[in-house]
């Protein structure tokens, strides 16, 4: 971050950081960038912004709330003509849009989310997850990171073309097995072309994101044991087919139907 933000000055471009992961990458830095061990995460977030012109907040994540974000910037020009945009779009500057408790979640929860304790279980959680699937032979995406396993659905499932989406095949046999609900990065999300074009994604993920303080020990076991429950069974799983896609930002509410009969054959 530092190494981009001189880039970025020298060359009198503002470097905006994308804060919506702000804690866990602190803690990443605290464990593994030397220099940094004795620092707590709070010290290191505030050297990670000293660095930016501004950021921009989906609050959902590590701001710990259940609605909202904010954009923040050091030039007041900049500031004052944002703030007017935002009383056109979202609401007045004082609470844009959002109810008095959700700004008060989201100014609790920048702290709480830095906690040693919450972001040392969390990710260790996470870490978990990806041991019990290495063990098991699931293919994913390693390391594994903060919030989210991504499983390799196009590894798992090469008996499935990528346009019959295996990771949205993959997706819906977890929640068909287990109730495991998680979200497609391929060829749905990625796929159409500006032209109208269809293209294959450079890779077909599943997506597992962790809710925050919810997961007990239990609960990570059991989404293990669904994960390879589903992966000893992954030769029944079956394609699905587009049957209803908006013009923009398909994978938010496409629909499906099996390509062939059902998704877990057999």
């Amino acid at each position: 971050i530092r190494a981009v933000s001189e880039i970025c000055h020298s060359r009198g471009v503002p470097l905006f950081i994308d804060a919506c992961r702000f804690a866990e990458n602190a803690w990443f830095i605290k464990t593994r960038e030397p220099g940094y061990e004795d620092k707590t995460p709070l010290a290191i977030a505030q050297e990670m912004f000293s660095y930016a012109d501004g950021c921009t907040m989906s609050a959902k994540k590590d701001g710990m709330a259940n609605i909202g974000g904010f954009l923040a910037m050091n030039d007041d020009d900049l500031a004052q003509r944002c703030r007017n945009m935002e009383i056109l779009g979202e609401g007045f500057p004082t609470y844009g849009g959002l109810a008095g408790y959700d700004l008060e979640a989201i100014a609790v929860g920048l702290f709480e989310a830095l906690e040693e304790d919450y972001l040392r279980y969390r990710i260790r959680s996470v870490a978990y997850v990806g041991e019990r699937m290495k063990a098991a032979g699931i293919p994913f995406v390693e390391p594994t990171g903060g919030h989210a396993v991504y499983i390799d659905a196009k590894a798992m499932l090469p008996h499935i073309p990528w346009n019959e989406y295996p990771a949205w095949a993959l997706s819906l046999a977890l929640y068909i097995e287990g109730g495991i609900r998680g979200v497609e990065i391929g060829s749905v999300m990625f796929g159409r072309q500006p032209d109208g074009s269809e293209k294959p994604a450079a890779m077909e993920l599943v997506r597992l994101a962790f809710p925050r303080r919810v997961y007990t020990q239990s609960h990570v076991d059991y989404l293990t044991e669904v994960l390879e429950y589903v992966h000893e069974r992954r030769t029944h799983i079956r394609g699905v087919r587009m049957v209803e896609e908006p013009p923009v930002l398909r994978h938010f509410t496409a629909r499906f139907a099996p390509a062939h009969g059902q998704i877990i054959a057999g």
